[in-house]
């Protein structure tokens, strides 16, 4: 956390050691996309990552609103009532989504499972999409409290994209709220979030440019900002002569039409190229064009930032094709005269669920769509640049439509001195929404945060504790379960489990009084201003010596009834009522685990993270009983088989992997080499192509992570060194050429990696 701004770490402090929901906002290149991967990677709660579009959703590594909560298209009226339908309106109500929209379970076991939903990009989140998510999110988890109790982290910068509303469902959704925007919807109005705003700018240094942009952006430009900015009016600026500059324009139309005719303009091949798509990944969250068509010359940009140690590249750095062939594209930097090759990224469509051991909410890959990460860059929509940075950019901002879009096109740039005006900027149509404006004024200070942020933690810890000893939903489960034998017949295969059922109720049972008592006394501690921790520290031990046993031999109970179970035929619903048992169970014993970890880390004086809640013992709590009751099942019943059934049921969850820091793509495949893994065998795992990988395998080459004599045989790296013999080009084209199918691209490229030539 030391290179962070005091806001940025606050918000981490928020996060992972209270429940309080937060609004992260800033302006632009103030650092909310490098602050998001740090709070993913460093929480120690079960993450799930939205956005409005599918677009934002694959930027952010998350999933849209509307999948993730199985929410239609189409505006939400906030309470019960039929509103009227037209062809074109749909509306939904908190009746008519109860009753029509059915989640899957999949879907189900996440948002129970939930602690942090963060939502990106929540400028263009409607207040009655928020609503919509508000009342699934309680109804699933059945509380009736904001977000069903989960904490919510709102990222975005109002000032950008907004939310859109068409007129005729505005006529009837106004009735119900004072404005479009997500904090004008009855949980935030109701349950205010905390106000962070991020306030120190990476992207510029110029204190006069900063100075003009938050002018713009706070809608008190002056006429001198104003007379600043036209000094870099230039109407007749020559973008042919003057290479390396993007226009930037308002509309999609004129920035394609330029962008077509800079292309048509130049001479040499055209040369296309389309991804490499594998598993499910729909076309309308495509991260860019599918076919990009490039001639050498062209004018690019790159739209995602080098994720290498070498960082050869950002998100809106400029570059010239120097050389074109089918498996490799050279940009030339003219400013830094250096060249590089573009190595395709990797974009995945996931999908979140449950691990069933840890009980973590984990990723699961749907498919990949894997492409060189640029695009033309004679001209691009202010629209679609949000997130880029620029060294030179002319602004034909003569047709600015919406609030904002001054403001986000000149903070693109780094400085001043890239700026080109093509025509002067003028006062009217720049003015950003007052209802943005106004809810700014509710940004927190630092007294409050840190005022806040000591109540809160408190408090955090108080609910951890308190909810991690209150067993009633289990004890309920159980009794539940155990009536529910009464309406068998005698004769059921159930009902031979009947007196299991009730002496494992009683014990739940006994443990429910002397855990409220325990629950009366931490409320009593917690109370104090300043409550003793090596107290509270002290009776979460003794509480945890007196609870674990009995829970952890309900939980033997539970995995021992569910081994018997599984191998009686016609049983599939008493075995679904044991696994909802199993996984409350579970739950129950992980969450006292962790309690333990939590108030030791507070009371040690450290930081709460992810690292400090888990330990060996919770990562194979499961597994690893599971395997003992297994064995020891076997050798009580010596003459059992094995079927697929057990396999397919149960065994394969062994392999499932605990929440560990995001690796990077191409670490993923070396671990995956190490398990003696083919490419083909990767490739599959991976959902990428077998080219994908021979890619990753050229750079773990040239990081000497592996052995060139580890993929190819003797004779090839031979006939590659002759081939290679004073060989100097940046471009592998020319070799290709000679040597046809002698060579793959993939061997070429790993050879030449074996040499690090740059």
């Amino acid at each position: 956390m030391e290179n962070l701004s005091e806001a940025a770490k606050y918000t981490l402090q928020f996060i992972n050691q209270t429940q309080r929901s937060i609004f992260l906002t800033g302006k632009a290149g103030t650092g909310k996309t490098t602050l998001l991967k740090e709070i993913i990677q460093s929480t120690h709660k079960n993450v799930v990552v939205v956005a409005p579009t599918g677009i934002a959703a694959l930027n952010a590594s998350g999933v849209t609103i509307h999948s993730m909560f199985q929410l239609p298209f189409g505006g939400f009226i906030p309470d019960n009532s039929a509103p009227h339908f037209s062809e074109s309106v749909k509306f939904e109500s908190k009746s008519t989504l109860a009753r029509h929209f059915k989640m899957s379970g999949l879907k189900k076991a996440v948002i129970r499972n939930m602690e942090l939903l963060i939502i990106d990009e929540v400028s263009m989140l409607r207040s009655d999409l928020l609503d919509a998510m508000d009342f699934m999110m309680q109804s699933v988890r059945k509380k009736r409290i904001p977000f069903g109790g989960v904490q919510v982290l709102f990222i975005g910068d109002l000032l950008q994209l907004p939310p859109v509303i068409r007129d005729e469902e505005w006529r009837t959704l106004k009735n119900y709220y004072k404005g479009k925007f997500f904090f004008h919807s009855h949980v935030i109005q109701q349950n205010p979030p905390l106000y962070i705003e991020l306030s120190k700018i990476f992207r510029q240094t110029d204190d006069v440019f900063i100075s003009i942009l938050n002018n713009l952006r706070n809608n008190q430009i002056s006429q001198e900002d104003i007379q600043n900015l036209n000094q870099y009016v230039k109407p007749d600026f020559d973008l042919k002569a003057n290479k390396g500059y993007i226009t930037l324009t308002t509309h999609n139309a004129k920035a394609d039409a330029m962008n077509a005719q800079a292309l048509s303009d130049l001479e040499g091949k055209l040369v296309k190229y389309k991804p490499e798509i594998v598993g499910d990944f729909p076309d309308k969250i495509y991260p860019v064009d599918e076919n990009l068509q490039l001639k050498v010359g062209a004018q690019v940009m790159f739209i995602k930032n080098d994720l290498s140690l070498e960082k050869k590249y950002f998100n809106g750095k400029m570059g010239f094709i120097k050389s074109l062939s089918g498996q490799e594209i050279l940009i030339h930097f003219p400013e830094e005269n250096k060249t590089i090759e573009v190595e395709k990224y990797e974009w995945q469509n996931i999908r979140y669920k449950v691990d069933e051991m840890t009980k973590e909410i984990e990723e699961e890959v749907l498919g990949t769509f894997v492409h060189y990460p640029i695009k033309l860059a004679w001209a691009i929509t202010v629209h679609k640049s949000q997130g880029l940075t620029f060294d030179k950019a002319a602004l034909d901002v003569s047709q600015v439509f919406l609030p904002g879009q001054a403001y986000v096109a000149l903070s693109r740039l780094r400085s001043l001195n890239g700026l080109i005006l093509l025509s002067p900027l003028r006062m009217n149509g720049i003015s950003n929404d007052q209802e943005v404006m106004d809810y700014a004024l509710n940004k927190a200070s630092e007294e409050v945060l840190k005022n806040s942020l000591k109540l809160e933690t408190k408090n955090f810890i108080h609910n951890y504790l308190k909810n991690t000893f209150d067993w009633g939903d289990l004890a309920q489960e159980w009794r539940n379960h155990q009536f529910s034998y009464s309406e068998k017949s005698e004769s059921s295969t159930k009902s031979k489990h009947a007196i299991w059922a009730k002496n494992n109720s009683e014990t739940v049972g006994q443990l429910v009084e002397p855990a409220r008592k325990f629950l009366s006394q931490l409320d009593k501690l917690f109370a104090a201003d300043m409550f003793d921790v090596n107290f509270v520290s002290e009776r979460i031990q003794a509480a945890f010596d007196y609870f674990f046993l009995p829970m952890d031999n309900l939980v033997n109970e539970i995995l021992w009834k569910l081994e018997e179970v599984k191998r009686i035929k016609k049983v599939k619903a008493f075995y679904d009522e044991l696994i909802l048992l199993e996984d409350l169970q579970v739950k129950v014993v992980l969450r006292l685990m962790r309690a333990k970890l939590l108030i030791n880390t507070i009371a040690s004086g450290e930081t709460i993270s992810k690292e400090k809640l888990i330990s060996e013992e919770i990562k194979y709590y499961k597994i690893r009983k599971l395997e003992r009751i297994q064995e020891d099942f076997k050798k009580i019943n010596v003459t059992l088989i094995e079927d697929e059934y057990d396999i397919e049921r149960y065994n394969s969850k062994k392999s499932s992997k605990t929440k560990e820091t995001k690796k990077s793509t191409v670490q993923e495949t070396y671990e995956l080499w190490q398990q003696n893994k083919s490419i083909q065998e990767i490739a599959a795992i991976r959902k990428l192509t077998q080219q994908t990988i021979g890619g990753h395998f050229a750079k773990l080459i040239e990081a000497k992570t592996v052995s060139i004599s580890d993929i190819l045989t003797e004779d090839k790296i031979q006939e590659l060194a002759k081939a290679f013999e004073g060989y100097t080009e940046d471009s592998l084209n020319p070799l290709k050429e000679k040597y046809g199918n002698t060579f793959t691209w993939d061997e070429l490229k790993m050879f030449k990696a074996s040499l690090n030539m740059k």
